[in-house]
């Protein structure tokens, strides 16, 4: 058996210092990393994606709504269109990034309330999706299993990986559980394992009401900028590999 084991990162700017970049990359296959609108700045950019080539982890744009104050975690209203230009925006500048840094880009994965209305408004999932194919129709999608994401990418053939966490609780309806609510987070590092090693192994995972709801897990993603992010990854890394699950991007 086979996964990818994705995090988060990049997501410092300014004198703003966030995550545990440089230690993580040692442990995870492909790193999505923020494009300046929710996090991230471009010296941060260069420096992350030149990490992460120089540890061959395979590199992801992370975009997001304009949203720095918010962490990009603020829904916002947008037309599809204006969707579709950030994202063209953000991506062509991460692709930069990637080729100058003699590598290239790899995956888009939306971050925070862009990902979570995109997988719920078939609308905003097209925009995302076309986004990532115009600049480039070798970009594999990284969507939320289940969601508006995976069918969109599927409707105008796009690859796709479809994303499942290690750290965030699901509702009955496979859908994260809102950040606002109680137990949205999994902070024991051995309940987030043992639900990736259900889901990796027999496809799904156990909802805070206790329902088994269905998942396709393609790709894992461990948030970095949560406080024990780095320990949860190497935790998870060393109990993929006693269970004989390699590791590597899609």
């Amino acid at each position: 058996m086979r996964v990818d084991l994705n995090c988060d990162m990049g997501e410092s700017f300014g004198a703003w210092r966030m995550g545990n970049d440089a230690a993580i990359l040692d442990h995870v296959s492909s790193a999505n990393i923020a494009c300046g609108f929710h996090a991230g700045d471009p010296g941060t950019m260069r420096a992350t994606v030149q990490a992460a080539v120089a540890k061959g982890v395979a590199i992801g744009a992370h975009p997001s709504f304009p949203d720095l104050q918010g962490f990009g975690r603020r829904p916002m209203t947008l037309r599809p269109e204006e969707v579709y230009d950030l994202c063209v925006y953000q991506i062509g500048a991460l692709a930069a990034f990637a080729r100058a840094a003699g590598g290239r880009l790899h995956h888009v994965k939306a971050h925070g309330a862009l990902s979570n209305m995109a997988a719920r408004e078939s609308a905003l999932a097209e925009a995302l999706t076309q986004a990532a194919r115009d600049v480039d129709p070798g970009l594999i999608s990284y969507a939320q299993a289940g969601t508006e994401l995976v069918r969109a990418a599927e409707r105008i053939g796009l690859p796709f990986a479809s994303e499942v966490f290690a750290d965030r609780s699901y509702q009955d309806d496979g859908q994260l559980t809102p950040r606002s609510r109680p137990g949205a987070m999994i902070e024991r590092v051995e309940v987030g394992i043992a639900q990736v090693l259900r889901m990796v192994r027999e496809g799904k995972v156990r909802s805070v009401n206790g329902a088994d709801v269905p998942v396709r897990a393609d790709t894992v993603c461990v948030h970095g900028d949560q406080p024990h992010a780095l320990e949860f990854v190497r935790r998870l890394r060393e109990q993929l590999a006693r269970e004989g699950i390699s590791v590597a991007a899609c």
